[in-house]
């Protein structure tokens, strides 16, 4: 678990997300304390609960950006999900304890990719010894090779100790030139798994959706994988063959009980729409459902057990981020058990002209930087002035004020439509320097700023 402090988590944070320094400060206390707890006794540490948060604001102000990258910070397993995926257990749809089971697939993939990086070194050598066994399939495979001499052939006998044979000198001479790259583009045949052999499905119960891939998962125990042969290229062989050998490496007993941990102890679902299932007090429509979803992620929120293909997984100290731009309903209409599920809340300010200025330019992956870099791969050096980035953010601001504001997600549009040509043109203009200044961002958004039903449906 990450070990920042609360400052520093702020400071990461402001890399990548511009303003809402209420909303950094509380995610960075929430984080802060997780480290804290894991330094307590055992029996006290049991007793904190994570202090859920929701996060009100309009869309495009950075709410999922700000928990995203929080899992970052935190190597935590991260699952986005949308509240209006789920339905009451009895309606079709998803149910909410699937988000658990995500999160854990999401665990396992993590831990192992960082197990498969532990044995990397180890997988690549015997993965070398099983190429060389594919190129050279009459010779005698080194330590850890899988090959085997045909039948009716003999290997040669070695002419006297330690004197290597005729078909040790072979392997040794293509082992050099495979690591020269001089055999990439050959061709060799590979045994893979069929990717495409058939699946178990459940459909038409809710809650029933992830039984299909727990029945597989029994099934291929007692079934033997299908397999088929695939020619590929050598450098493409070597690929899949390190990652088989890796997978045999990993202890998946071990894998699956770290990642149970560290989705039990550091988990965080963030939870997006949350104001579409809150049941407005002065709507007189059919709000059964939104409040049974409500009433189905109580338990989950408030701490059970879930069981998973994984072994059975509890929730007390997963961390649970809400959002919601709460333009007709307001967190009181949740009903109040979830209310106190979610005892912080902090609201994220609109974006203006400036805070778009500032997403422009001092993010480390600025949407300028962006555009730069694709442009950079035909050969087109594109950058953009000052005045040309204030007028881009005047612009996104006067749109959003006009017709709807979608915040920060404007500046995706205008972009878009102010580099089109640019971009349809880049590849024969390999070679130029293109200078975006302010004249140029007015000549290409004209014709829509200035009128107001264009804007609506283009910007």
């Amino acid at each position: 678990m990450s070990s920042l402090t609360p400052r520093e988590i702020v400071s990461e944070l402001d890399r990548y997300v511009v303003g809402q320094a209420e909303a950094k400060r509380m995610v960075a206390i929430a984080m802060r304390n997780r480290w804290r707890r894991q330094r307590l006794d055992s029996e006290l540490r049991d007793e904190i609960a994570p202090k859920n948060i929701i996060m009100m604001g309009p869309t495009g102000v950075g709410k999922t950006e700000i928990a995203r990258r929080l899992a970052k910070l935190a190597k935590s397993p991260f699952h986005k999900v949308e509240a209006t995926k789920f339905t009451e257990v009895g309606y079709v749809g998803r149910d909410v304890e699937s988000m658990i089971r995500d999160l854990m697939e999401i665990g396992i993939n993590m831990v192992r990719a960082e197990e498969r990086e532990k044995v990397r070194v180890r997988a690549e050598k015997h993965a070398e010894d099983r190429l060389l066994d594919l190129l050279l399939p009459g010779s005698i495979p080194s330590p850890g090779g899988y090959s085997f001499t045909p039948l009716g052939e003999s290997a040669a006998s070695p002419s006297g100790p330690g004197v290597p044979t005729a078909n040790e000198s072979t392997r040794e001479k293509f082992r050099q030139l495979w690591r020269e790259g001089k055999l990439d583009e050959r061709l060799v045949e590979l045994e893979v798994a069929d990717q495409h052999a058939p699946g178990v499905s459940i459909l038409g119960m809710p809650g029933m959706e992830d039984m299909g891939g727990q029945m597989q998962d029994m099934l291929g125990r007692f079934f033997p994988q299908k397999k088929r042969l695939r020619k590929m290229k050598v450098k493409d062989a070597f690929g899949a063959l390190v990652q088989e050998e890796s997978d045999k490496l990993i202890d998946m007993d071990k894998v699956q009980d770290t990642a149970r941990e560290r989705v039990e102890q550091s988990g965080i679902i963030f939870l997006d729409e949350i104001d579409k299932i809150a049941s407005r007090q002065d709507h007189g429509g059919p709000d059964v459902s939104r409040e049974g979803v409500q009433r189905d992620l109580l338990p989950v929120v408030e701490g059970c057990v879930v069981n998973t293909k994984y072994g059975m997984v509890r929730t007390d100290h997963i961390l649970f981020i809400a959002a919601g731009a709460f333009h007709y309903a307001k967190p009181s209409d949740l009903i109040p058990e979830l209310q106190g599920r979610f005892p912080l809340r902090v609201e994220l300010s609109p974006l203006g002209a400036e805070e778009f200025h500032r997403i422009l330019t001092e993010p480390q992956n600025a949407l300028t930087v962006q555009y730069s870099a694709l442009l950079a791969t035909e050969g087109l050096a594109l950058s953009f002035t000052d005045d040309a980035l204030r007028e881009i953010a005047a612009t996104a601001q006067r749109i959003n004020d006009e017709t709807e504001n979608i915040g920060a997600r404007r500046l995706y549009t205008i972009m878009e439509k102010l580099l089109a040509e640019l971009s349809f043109d880049a590849s024969d203009r390999g070679g130029q320097t293109m200078v975006v200044d302010r004249d140029y961002v007015r000549g290409q958004l004209a014709d829509i700023v200035e009128n107001r039903d264009l804007s609506r449906y283009i910007l």
